[in-house]
Protein backbone atom coordinates (compact mmCIF):
# COMPACT_ATOMS: atom_id res chain seq x y z
CA UNK A 1 0.00 0.00 0.00
CA UNK A 2 1.35 3.30 -0.62
CA UNK A 3 2.50 5.96 1.95
CA UNK A 4 3.07 3.42 4.17
CA UNK A 5 6.07 5.01 5.57
CA UNK A 6 4.43 8.29 5.96
CA UNK A 7 1.56 6.92 7.98
CA UNK A 8 4.25 4.71 10.01
CA UNK A 9 6.01 7.86 11.34
CA UNK A 10 2.36 9.79 12.44
CA UNK A 11 1.69 6.92 13.93
CA UNK A 12 4.64 6.72 15.95
CA UNK A 13 4.39 10.48 16.27
CA UNK A 14 0.86 10.15 18.18
CA UNK A 15 1.37 6.66 19.75
CA UNK A 16 1.32 8.03 22.95
CA UNK A 17 -2.14 9.54 22.93
CA UNK A 18 -4.35 7.69 19.97
CA UNK A 19 -6.13 4.02 20.96
CA UNK A 20 -7.81 2.32 18.61
CA UNK A 21 -11.57 1.95 19.57
CA UNK A 22 -12.02 -1.68 20.21
CA UNK A 23 -15.89 -0.78 20.09
CA UNK A 24 -15.45 -1.23 16.48
CA UNK A 25 -13.15 -4.27 16.22
CA UNK A 26 -16.34 -6.62 14.78
CA UNK A 27 -16.90 -3.62 12.00
CA UNK A 28 -13.54 -3.71 11.37
CA UNK A 29 -13.38 -7.43 10.62
CA UNK A 30 -16.52 -7.67 8.41
CA UNK A 31 -15.50 -4.83 6.71
CA UNK A 32 -12.08 -6.49 5.70
CA UNK A 33 -14.20 -9.55 4.82
CA UNK A 34 -16.41 -7.92 2.45
CA UNK A 35 -13.64 -5.88 0.93
CA UNK A 36 -11.31 -8.66 0.44
CA UNK A 37 -8.78 -6.97 2.63
CA UNK A 38 -5.54 -8.41 3.85
CA UNK A 39 -2.36 -6.39 5.67
CA UNK A 40 1.08 -7.76 6.75
CA UNK A 41 1.43 -6.98 11.24
CA UNK A 42 3.19 -3.78 10.15
CA UNK A 43 0.15 -2.45 8.10
CA UNK A 44 -3.38 -3.32 10.08
CA UNK A 45 -2.95 -0.65 12.72
CA UNK A 46 -1.91 2.74 10.30
CA UNK A 47 -4.98 1.11 7.85
CA UNK A 48 -7.45 0.81 11.25
CA UNK A 49 -6.43 4.30 12.62
CA UNK A 50 -7.38 5.62 8.98
CA UNK A 51 -10.29 3.18 8.95
CA UNK A 52 -11.44 4.46 11.90
CA UNK A 53 -11.06 8.26 11.46
CA UNK A 54 -13.02 7.73 8.13
CA UNK A 55 -16.07 5.82 10.16
CA UNK A 56 -16.63 9.02 12.44
CA UNK A 57 -16.79 11.09 9.28
CA UNK A 58 -19.10 9.11 7.58
CA UNK A 59 -21.43 8.63 10.84
CA UNK A 60 -21.00 12.42 11.30
CA UNK A 61 -22.10 13.29 7.50
CA UNK A 62 -24.91 10.93 7.79
CA UNK A 63 -27.01 11.94 10.89
CA UNK A 64 -26.62 15.11 9.41
CA UNK A 65 -27.83 14.38 5.79
CA UNK A 66 -30.47 12.39 7.77
CA UNK A 67 -31.22 15.86 9.29
CA UNK A 68 -31.74 17.89 5.49
CA UNK A 69 -27.69 19.14 6.33
CA UNK A 70 -26.46 17.22 3.12
CA UNK A 71 -28.17 16.10 0.13
CA UNK A 72 -26.43 12.85 -0.49
CA UNK A 73 -25.23 10.09 1.54
CA UNK A 74 -22.00 9.04 2.79
CA UNK A 75 -20.46 4.70 3.05
CA UNK A 76 -17.58 2.93 4.38
CA UNK A 77 -16.29 1.61 0.52
CA UNK A 78 -13.24 -0.17 -0.49
CA UNK A 79 -11.64 3.26 -0.23
CA UNK A 80 -12.45 4.06 3.44
CA UNK A 81 -9.15 2.78 4.58
CA UNK A 82 -7.20 5.49 2.50
CA UNK A 83 -6.31 8.96 3.72
CA UNK A 84 -7.60 11.46 1.07
CA UNK A 85 -3.66 12.05 0.00
CA UNK A 86 -2.89 8.27 -0.90
CA UNK A 87 -6.90 8.25 -2.46
CA UNK A 88 -5.93 11.46 -4.75
CA UNK A 89 -2.41 9.64 -5.44
CA UNK A 90 -4.28 6.01 -6.47
CA UNK A 91 -7.47 6.88 -8.31
CA UNK A 92 -6.64 10.63 -9.73
CA UNK A 93 -5.30 10.76 -13.69
CA UNK A 94 -6.50 13.38 -15.89
CA UNK A 95 -4.13 15.51 -17.81
CA UNK A 96 -5.24 17.85 -20.22
CA UNK A 97 -2.77 18.95 -23.10
CA UNK A 98 -3.15 22.39 -24.67
CA UNK A 99 -1.45 21.36 -27.71
CA UNK A 100 -4.46 19.14 -28.39
CA UNK A 101 -7.17 22.37 -28.67
CA UNK A 102 -5.44 23.28 -31.73
CA UNK A 103 -6.20 19.90 -33.54
CA UNK A 104 -7.49 20.29 -36.84
CA UNK A 105 -9.50 17.23 -35.47
CA UNK A 106 -11.10 19.08 -33.19
CA UNK A 107 -14.51 20.73 -33.79
CA UNK A 108 -16.68 22.89 -31.40
CA UNK A 109 -20.08 22.38 -30.60
CA UNK A 110 -22.92 24.04 -32.19
CA UNK A 111 -26.00 25.04 -30.10
CA UNK A 112 -29.72 24.86 -31.62
CA UNK A 113 -31.03 27.78 -29.39
CA UNK A 114 -34.57 26.60 -30.62
CA UNK A 115 -34.17 23.15 -28.95
CA UNK A 116 -36.29 22.00 -26.27
CA UNK A 117 -34.37 19.84 -23.95
CA UNK A 118 -36.49 17.16 -22.42
CA UNK A 119 -36.50 17.25 -18.66
CA UNK A 120 -34.61 13.80 -17.53
CA UNK A 121 -31.82 11.64 -20.19
CA UNK A 122 -30.80 8.41 -18.97
CA UNK A 123 -28.85 7.00 -22.07
CA UNK A 124 -28.79 3.49 -19.98
CA UNK A 125 -32.41 2.81 -21.33
CA UNK A 126 -31.65 3.51 -24.77
CA UNK A 127 -28.72 0.82 -24.74
CA UNK A 128 -25.92 3.24 -25.40
CA UNK A 129 -24.25 2.11 -22.32
CA UNK A 130 -22.04 -0.40 -21.43
CA UNK A 131 -21.82 -2.54 -17.65
CA UNK A 132 -19.92 -0.24 -14.95
CA UNK A 133 -16.39 -1.65 -14.95
CA UNK A 134 -13.03 -1.10 -12.91
CA UNK A 135 -9.81 0.85 -13.38
CA UNK A 136 -8.00 -1.15 -10.27
CA UNK A 137 -5.03 1.22 -8.74
CA UNK A 138 -4.33 2.19 -12.56
CA UNK A 139 -5.02 5.98 -12.89
CA UNK A 140 -6.55 5.39 -16.27
CA UNK A 141 -10.15 7.10 -15.41
CA UNK A 142 -9.43 9.06 -18.78
CA UNK A 143 -9.12 5.62 -20.55
CA UNK A 144 -12.66 4.44 -19.33
CA UNK A 145 -14.39 7.74 -20.27
CA UNK A 146 -13.08 7.87 -23.41
CA UNK A 147 -14.15 4.34 -24.71
CA UNK A 148 -17.70 5.20 -22.51
CA UNK A 149 -17.93 7.76 -25.03
CA UNK A 150 -16.88 5.93 -28.15
CA UNK A 151 -18.70 3.31 -27.07
CA UNK A 152 -22.38 5.12 -27.52
CA UNK A 153 -21.08 6.68 -30.46
CA UNK A 154 -20.50 3.76 -32.24
CA UNK A 155 -23.76 2.04 -31.04
CA UNK A 156 -25.38 5.07 -32.15
CA UNK A 157 -24.02 4.26 -36.02
CA UNK A 158 -23.99 1.02 -36.11
CA UNK A 159 -27.26 -0.29 -33.56
CA UNK A 160 -24.06 -2.59 -31.35
CA UNK A 161 -23.12 -1.97 -28.14
CA UNK A 162 -19.50 -2.98 -28.24
CA UNK A 163 -17.19 -2.91 -25.17
CA UNK A 164 -14.02 -1.42 -26.02
CA UNK A 165 -10.39 -1.60 -24.72
CA UNK A 166 -9.12 0.41 -21.97
CA UNK A 167 -5.62 -1.29 -21.96
CA UNK A 168 -5.35 -0.46 -25.89
CA UNK A 169 -5.34 3.17 -24.68
CA UNK A 170 -3.73 2.85 -21.91
CA UNK A 171 -0.56 0.61 -23.26
CA UNK A 172 -0.52 2.52 -27.10
CA UNK A 173 -1.87 5.93 -26.84
CA UNK A 174 1.21 7.25 -25.51
CA UNK A 175 2.07 8.67 -29.01
CA UNK A 176 -0.76 11.26 -28.87
CA UNK A 177 0.01 12.73 -25.22
CA UNK A 178 -1.37 9.92 -23.10
CA UNK A 179 0.74 8.83 -20.12
CA UNK A 180 -1.03 5.17 -19.17
CA UNK A 181 -1.18 4.60 -15.45
CA UNK A 182 0.06 8.12 -14.60
CA UNK A 183 -2.43 9.83 -16.87
CA UNK A 184 -4.12 11.15 -19.59
CA UNK A 185 -7.61 12.58 -21.79
CA UNK A 186 -10.18 11.81 -23.66
CA UNK A 187 -9.31 14.18 -26.76
CA UNK A 188 -5.90 13.12 -26.95
CA UNK A 189 -7.31 9.27 -26.97
CA UNK A 190 -9.59 9.94 -29.46
CA UNK A 191 -6.78 11.45 -31.65
CA UNK A 192 -5.07 8.32 -31.25
CA UNK A 193 -7.95 5.97 -32.31
CA UNK A 194 -8.36 8.19 -35.16
CA UNK A 195 -4.91 7.53 -36.46
CA UNK A 196 -4.30 4.14 -35.02
CA UNK A 197 -7.21 3.24 -37.16
CA UNK A 198 -9.83 2.09 -34.37
CA UNK A 199 -9.67 0.99 -30.86
CA UNK A 200 -10.31 -2.88 -30.22
CA UNK A 201 -12.25 -4.50 -28.43
CA UNK A 202 -12.40 -4.96 -24.93
CA UNK A 203 -12.60 -9.05 -25.38
CA UNK A 204 -9.56 -9.09 -27.71
CA UNK A 205 -7.71 -6.74 -25.21
CA UNK A 206 -8.79 -7.61 -21.79
CA UNK A 207 -7.91 -4.92 -18.78
CA UNK A 208 -5.42 -5.63 -17.05
CA UNK A 209 -4.58 -2.35 -14.44
CA UNK A 210 -1.15 -2.00 -15.40
CA UNK A 211 0.92 -0.32 -18.32
CA UNK A 212 2.10 -3.04 -20.83
CA UNK A 213 3.87 -2.92 -24.36
CA UNK A 214 1.33 -2.03 -26.71
CA UNK A 215 -0.46 -5.07 -28.46
CA UNK A 216 -3.19 -3.46 -30.65
CA UNK A 217 -4.70 -6.40 -33.48
CA UNK A 218 -6.30 -4.48 -36.58
CA UNK A 219 -7.88 -7.24 -36.98
CA UNK A 220 -9.53 -7.10 -33.75
CA UNK A 221 -11.10 -3.09 -34.11
CA UNK A 222 -14.65 -2.62 -32.32
CA UNK A 223 -14.87 1.14 -33.24
CA UNK A 224 -13.55 4.06 -35.35
CA UNK A 225 -13.12 7.57 -34.39
CA UNK A 226 -12.75 10.72 -37.58
CA UNK A 227 -12.41 13.24 -35.14
CA UNK A 228 -13.84 14.80 -31.82
CA UNK A 229 -16.52 17.64 -30.65
CA UNK A 230 -15.42 20.09 -27.58
CA UNK A 231 -17.93 21.57 -25.86
CA UNK A 232 -17.86 24.92 -24.60
CA UNK A 233 -16.21 24.97 -21.54
CA UNK A 234 -18.00 25.97 -18.10
CA UNK A 235 -21.32 26.18 -19.71
CA UNK A 236 -23.37 23.88 -17.81
CA UNK A 237 -26.85 24.39 -20.65
CA UNK A 238 -24.00 23.59 -23.58
CA UNK A 239 -23.53 20.24 -21.68
CA UNK A 240 -27.14 19.53 -21.34
CA UNK A 241 -27.82 19.91 -24.57
CA UNK A 242 -24.84 17.63 -25.91
CA UNK A 243 -25.94 15.01 -23.46
CA UNK A 244 -29.56 15.24 -24.54
CA UNK A 245 -28.64 15.24 -28.14
CA UNK A 246 -25.85 13.70 -28.93
CA UNK A 247 -25.46 10.86 -26.55
CA UNK A 248 -22.74 9.96 -22.97
CA UNK A 249 -20.11 12.63 -23.14
CA UNK A 250 -16.89 12.20 -21.44
CA UNK A 251 -15.93 15.31 -18.56
CA UNK A 252 -13.58 15.67 -15.92
CA UNK A 253 -14.06 16.55 -12.77
CA UNK A 254 -12.38 17.64 -9.67
CA UNK A 255 -12.49 14.55 -7.24
CA UNK A 256 -10.04 15.07 -4.39
CA UNK A 257 -12.67 15.40 -1.46
CA UNK A 258 -13.14 12.55 0.99
CA UNK A 259 -16.69 13.44 0.01
CA UNK A 260 -16.70 11.70 -3.39
CA UNK A 261 -14.31 9.23 -2.30
CA UNK A 262 -16.99 8.02 0.44
CA UNK A 263 -20.12 8.75 -2.07
CA UNK A 264 -22.83 6.24 -1.55
CA UNK A 265 -25.49 7.87 -2.76
CA UNK A 266 -28.11 11.47 -3.44
CA UNK A 267 -27.53 14.33 -5.01
CA UNK A 268 -23.53 15.17 -4.77
CA UNK A 269 -22.70 18.43 -3.58
CA UNK A 270 -19.42 19.48 -2.88
CA UNK A 271 -18.89 23.54 -2.05
CA UNK A 272 -15.13 23.24 -1.89
CA UNK A 273 -15.15 21.63 -5.10
CA UNK A 274 -12.62 23.19 -8.31
CA UNK A 275 -13.84 24.27 -11.44
CA UNK A 276 -10.52 24.14 -12.75
CA UNK A 277 -8.28 21.71 -10.81
CA UNK A 278 -9.48 18.50 -12.77
CA UNK A 279 -8.57 15.31 -11.50
CA UNK A 280 -10.54 12.16 -12.99
CA UNK A 281 -12.36 11.96 -15.98
CA UNK A 282 -15.67 10.33 -15.94
CA UNK A 283 -19.12 9.76 -18.15
CA UNK A 284 -22.33 11.54 -18.33
CA UNK A 285 -24.93 9.38 -19.45
CA UNK A 286 -28.20 11.66 -18.69
CA UNK A 287 -29.60 13.94 -15.93
CA UNK A 288 -32.57 15.16 -14.32
CA UNK A 289 -34.04 16.14 -11.11
CA UNK A 290 -34.65 14.63 -7.54
CA UNK A 291 -36.73 16.22 -5.07
CA UNK A 292 -36.18 19.86 -6.97
CA UNK A 293 -32.43 19.25 -6.77
CA UNK A 294 -30.91 19.13 -10.81
CA UNK A 295 -28.07 16.27 -11.05
CA UNK A 296 -26.07 15.12 -13.66
CA UNK A 297 -26.06 10.93 -13.85
CA UNK A 298 -22.41 10.38 -13.88
CA UNK A 299 -20.57 7.08 -14.58
CA UNK A 300 -17.63 6.21 -12.71
CA UNK A 301 -14.90 3.30 -13.33
CA UNK A 302 -13.95 2.25 -9.50
CA UNK A 303 -16.81 -1.06 -9.83
CA UNK A 304 -20.33 -1.51 -8.68
CA UNK A 305 -19.43 -1.75 -5.07
CA UNK A 306 -18.67 1.86 -5.18
CA UNK A 307 -22.04 4.77 -5.37
CA UNK A 308 -25.06 4.04 -6.99
CA UNK A 309 -24.01 1.19 -8.28
CA UNK A 310 -21.35 2.54 -9.52
CA UNK A 311 -22.84 5.85 -10.27
CA UNK A 312 -22.93 9.42 -8.66
CA UNK A 313 -25.15 11.95 -9.31
CA UNK A 314 -23.54 14.84 -9.29
CA UNK A 315 -25.12 18.27 -8.80
CA UNK A 316 -26.50 20.43 -11.56
CA UNK A 317 -26.80 24.01 -12.40
CA UNK A 318 -24.68 25.40 -9.34
CA UNK A 319 -21.88 27.52 -11.19
CA UNK A 320 -20.65 24.51 -13.00
CA UNK A 321 -19.71 22.59 -9.52
CA UNK A 322 -16.73 20.23 -9.65
CA UNK A 323 -15.56 21.58 -13.17
CA UNK A 324 -18.01 19.32 -14.47
CA UNK A 325 -18.58 21.47 -17.63
CA UNK A 326 -14.71 22.75 -17.80
CA UNK A 327 -13.62 20.06 -20.01
CA UNK A 328 -16.37 17.91 -21.25
CA UNK A 329 -16.16 16.34 -25.00
CA UNK A 330 -17.25 13.35 -27.49
CA UNK A 331 -15.69 11.74 -30.55
CA UNK A 332 -16.94 11.69 -34.18
CA UNK A 333 -17.60 8.04 -36.19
Amino acid sequence: MQSISVLAVLVLAFSCTLALDVTLNQYWKLWKEANNKRYSKAEEDIRRITWESNFEKVKTHNLQADLGVHTYWLGMNKFADLTIHEFIKMMSGYHVSMSVQRNKDRHEFTRNVNVKLPDTVDWRDKGYVTPVKTQGQCTSGWAFSSTGSLEGQHFNATGKLVSLSEQNLVDCSGTHGNMGCIGGEADQAFQYIKYNGGIDTEDSYPYESDDNRCRFNATTVGATVTGFTDIQSKNESALQEAVASIGPISVAIDSSHTSFQLYKQGVYHEPFCSQIHLDHALLAVGYGTDSGKDYWLVKNSWGVSWGEQGYIRMTRNKRNECGIATSASYPLV
